[in-house]
């Protein structure tokens, strides 16, 4: 049995509400880091800090301490949707990658929120 996806966050210093409330199936590969989520539909996420990331179905990434790196399947809103490739925790500041480095509050991401449906990712 496996623990739950907000356990395994904790664990690896990354806030609980990165990913929508519905995303409870994954997959984790302890040796590699490999961490593979679940999402039941595309959909958006909206945090208290005005940022929005939007979700594929299956997001991957390797995880590591305070970081989620190399990932496939989310995208934030600067301009334009842009496809976040590393989000690493540093005390009270997410960092973002995104073919530029945004950093946020963390704050905004401790609470897991539900995403609303998309039509695309």
């Amino acid at each position: 049995m496996q623990k739950p996806l907000t356990e395994l966050l904790k664990e690896y210093d990354l806030p609980i509400g990165m990913f929508p409330r519905d995303a409870t199936n994954y997959e984790f590969n302890e040796e590699t880091g490999k961490l593979v989520v679940y999402i039941p539909q595309v959909c958006e996420v909206g945090y208290r800090d005005s940022s929005v990331l939007r979700f594929s179905t299956s997001v991957s990434g390797y995880l590591e301490k305070g970081k989620l790196a190399e990932i496939e399947g989310i995208k934030t809103k600067v301009l334009i949707w842009v496809k976040v490739t590393t989000i690493s925790s540093e005390g009270p500041k997410l960092h973002f990658m995104a073919g530029m480095k945004k950093t946020r509050k963390r704050e905004a991401y401790e609470v897991t929120r539900d995403g609303i449906n998309v039509d695309k990712f």
